[in-house]
């Protein structure tokens, strides 16, 4: 049955934030930092950021907003006035884990996939029962708990996201949502920028989910991981039952074969010993790891295997993340994939490998467009000429490449690969008519901040799609 109470009344936002209500008691059915994302009988949250969230509190009530917690009384509706907004945010989160006892909670995050897991997770425990997850990439200091104080009281199992950026964000994180099973879903050159130690601080931080696992909790770990033995140790120290996935032999979930095909892929692999044949509605070859990774984590939330494998079947890869569209451009039908939203070197090899692997027409081609990679300090001119090889292999007929630092990757590809460069990823999507032709199956892969998703939106639009 849905859940009719309301999410939050006043007197429960005063008592989990230590606030003081300005006006009438109310209830809210919702809550959002956004103004512009308000519903009626939402709560809206006064942040500040590069605005400061008060300044759009009269919006907030006039698009229906049921109440607001703010550093101060304001004006056209009631609020719970608190010393800080995103304290407060905290704390409501950590009161909404604590009155809902009966929730199976997990937690993901890795340098690749975690989104997606994350998902792909999610469908499994809405099959099980009623059940919670994050939204979009909520996996911040914001996110997190926001993720956290939208979980209804009726909810069963719920799993969260938890990124980050620098060191010291992850197991703040994760002791706020107190997992009883928690994942890393892989280890890689991502934000290392912001780590003297490069991938093995990455590492390191990725462990840290752990530190916040609920007394015998699960650790779900990617055996095949040059780090693998680190995760391990964090997992160790945490006390945490420790289950490992993989391609070799040993692991608790083994990758046996995965063959794609043009609806998605079949799986074939031994699950606790079991050898299990289960169909998946993702045909890239990172998804047969992922695939054991989400097994794991369904399995350590009380999910029944056949639910876990339906879910498995039936998920759908998501928005800038695979997926894949036919494009019936007036000079011909061509094949689009959509990997705009994120990009580094490990998800770069891994959706060579895929598009090297994808069958084309007679006369096709198999394309990709790049975009930079991002915050990946000194090493950054390496490991964007480092892309030739894995293209090379994966036996990609053209590239067309944006930005400063995938110029270092153009002028290296030999002639005959070399597509376009452009500057920016906007200069390239003005030429999309140019990048592809009747047949291709073309590949739109880069990091969200070097706008790539332009070029992925050009290309649709070539069939007269959005």
């Amino acid at each position: 049955m849905p859940d009719t109470a309301p999410l939050w009344t006043s007197a429960e936002i005063e008592a989990a934030t230590r606030g003081r209500l300005s006006g009438p008691a109310f209830e809210a059915t919702g809550i959002t930092y956004n103004s512009r994302e308000i519903v009626p009988g939402d709560l809206f949250l006064a942040l500040k950021g590069a605005r400061d969230g008060h300044e759009f509190a009269a919006s907030a009530f006039a698009a229906g907003a049921a109440g607001a917690i703010t550093e101060h009384a304001v004006e056209g509706g009631p609020s719970v006035v608190v010393a800080d907004t995103l304290r407060a945010l905290e704390a409501l989160g950590v009161a909404s884990r604590e009155r809902s006892p009966q929730v199976r909670r997990g937690a993901v995050t890795g340098s690749v996939g975690k989104t997606s897991v994350t998902q792909a997770v999610k469908a499994g425990l809405d099959l099980a029962g009623p059940a919670h997850a994050s939204i979009k990439s909520y996996n911040n200091h914001i996110g997190v708990p926001l993720t956290l104080a939208r979980m209804p009281r009726s909810t069963e199992r719920a799993v969260f996201e938890i990124g980050m950026n620098a060191p010291g964000e992850i197991a703040p994180l994760s002791k706020m949502v107190r997992p009883h099973a928690a994942c890393v879903t892989t280890v890689g050159p991502v934000h290392i920028e912001a780590f003297a130690d490069g991938e093995a601080g990455v590492a390191a931080e990725k462990a840290a989910i752990f530190e916040g696992l609920a007394p015998d909790g699960v650790a779900v770990l990617n055996g095949d991981t040059g780090f693998s033995v680190l995760l391990d140790a964090a997992a160790r120290k945490a006390g945490a039952r420790r289950v490992t996935f993989g391609a070799a032999a040993g692991h608790d979930a083994r990758l046996i074969d995965f063959q794609p095909n043009p609806q998605g892929a079949r799986v074939k692999a031994e699950l606790f010993g079991k050898t299990i044949d289960f169909t998946l509605g993702q045909s890239g070859f990172h998804w047969g790891l992922n695939s054991l990774c989400v097994l794991l984590m369904l399995d350590a939330l009380d999910v029944p295997l056949e639910t876990a494998l339906t879910a498995l079947r039936d998920f759908q890869p998501l928005a800038g993340r695979g997926q894949t569209t036919a494009v019936a451009a007036p000079g011909g039908a061509f094949t689009l994939i959509d990997e705009s939203y994120n990009a580094n070197p490990l998800s770069m090899a891994a959706g060579f490998r895929s598009l090297g692997a994808r069958p084309v027409a007679a006369g096709g081609r198999r394309v990709v467009v790049l975009s930079d990679m991002l915050e990946l300090g000194d090493q950054s001119r390496a490991l964007h000429e480092g892309l030739a090889g894995p293209i090379a292999a994966a036996g990609l007929d053209l590239v067309h490449t944006a930005g400063p630092e995938m110029k270092r990757l153009h002028d290296v590809l030999p002639p005959a690969r070399r597509g376009l460069w452009r500057e920016t990823a906007a200069e390239l999507a003005a030429e999309a008519a140019a990048l592809v032709a009747p047949g291709d199956v073309i590949m739109v892969k880069g990091s969200n901040g070097s706008k790539a998703s332009l070029v992925a939106k050009a290309l649709a639009a070539l069939g007269g799609a959005a």
